[in-house]
This record gives structure tokens, sequence and C-alpha cells, in this order.
């Protein structure tokens, strides 16, 4: 296993592997991503930006993270801990194969160690909320619930992990 930067070769793999998620997540009522989110020039962006890492065993993109600095307008109006130097967790994504397998919990805890090695003080983040699975292991690694926002798929609640 490995967890490093996207590169722009990679952008169809992890383009099918949000594809099938989505698929997965209708499938089970979550109606979080769709066919307008994210697209390819989100996903392309990211890449482009440095701040989309995936997670590879056996030559496979199982997993997909964002860390950057960019939030949601709507995060303005909620009461954070921590002020300044924070970073953002967007577009967390394990493949559908391959859910269970702590994919997701190792891509956050990499991406914690990166914050932290760039002194960031938080991490912040938002999630579905009817993506019960998501905001329980987001809870168990740490991440305290601050608030909810309303997007354009509905009500998330936004989440703050001190560093």
């Amino acid at each position: 296993m490995i967890i490093k930067k996207a590169d722009i070769k990679q952008l169809d793999n992890i383009m099918i592997l949000i594809k099938d998620a989505v698929e997965d997540m209708m499938l089970n009522g979550i109606e979080q991503w769709d066919h307008i989110y994210p697209n390819v020039e989100v996903i392309k962006k990211d890449i482009e930006d440095g701040s989309l890492y995936i997670y590879v065993e056996e030559d496979i993109i199982k997993g997909i993270i964002v860390l950057n600095k960019t939030q949601d307008i709507e995060y303005e109006d909620l009461i954070w801990q921590v002020k300044d130097r924070f970073a953002v967790i967007h577009r967390l994504c394990v493949n559908p194969k391959y859910q269970g397998a702590g994919i997701a919990k190792a891509l956050i805890k990499y991406v914690e160690k990166r914050a932290k090695d760039n002194k960031f003080k938080s991490i912040r983040l938002d999630a579905f909320i009817k993506n019960t699975k998501a905001c329980s292991m987001y809870e168990k690694r740490g991440f305290k619930k601050v608030g909810t926002i309303r997007l354009r798929k509905g009500e998330f609640y936004c989440f703050e992990k001190k560093l």
C-alpha cells in the first residue's frame, strides 16, 4: 500500500472510481454525489493543484482524498474552534469493492500527518448527514461536529479536529 499525490495520467481511473462510488451511494439511498459533482474538471483541478492523494495497492487506485485550504462560503457562518491555519478535507472516496478495509482511515491519517507537518492547527470537513457511516467514522477519528450547512444536495454536518 502506498499513498501519494495523484498524477494527471490517473484521471480516467480516478473518475471510474468516483462513478462506481456514486452508483453505490445511490443504491444505498445516499444521494450525496451525482453526475454533476464531483466532475472531471473538479478532479483535474485537484490533481493540478497537488491536493489529491491516492491510495494504491497492487497497482489499483482504491481510494482518494483531497486536502487543501479551500472551504465553502457556508463554513463562514459556523463557530470554529481554530480560526486560522486550518486545512480542509474534500472528496474522500473509497472504491465500493474495497470498503471496510481501513482505506478511508488510512487516507485520513495520512492527510492529518501532512497537515501537522505543514503547521496547520486544525482540519475541517463536511459530511452528508444521510451518510451515517462517514459521519460516524469522522467522529471515531476525533472530529467534532461544529454545526450544519446546506449545500446543493442537502444538509451536511461540519466537523473540525484540532491538531
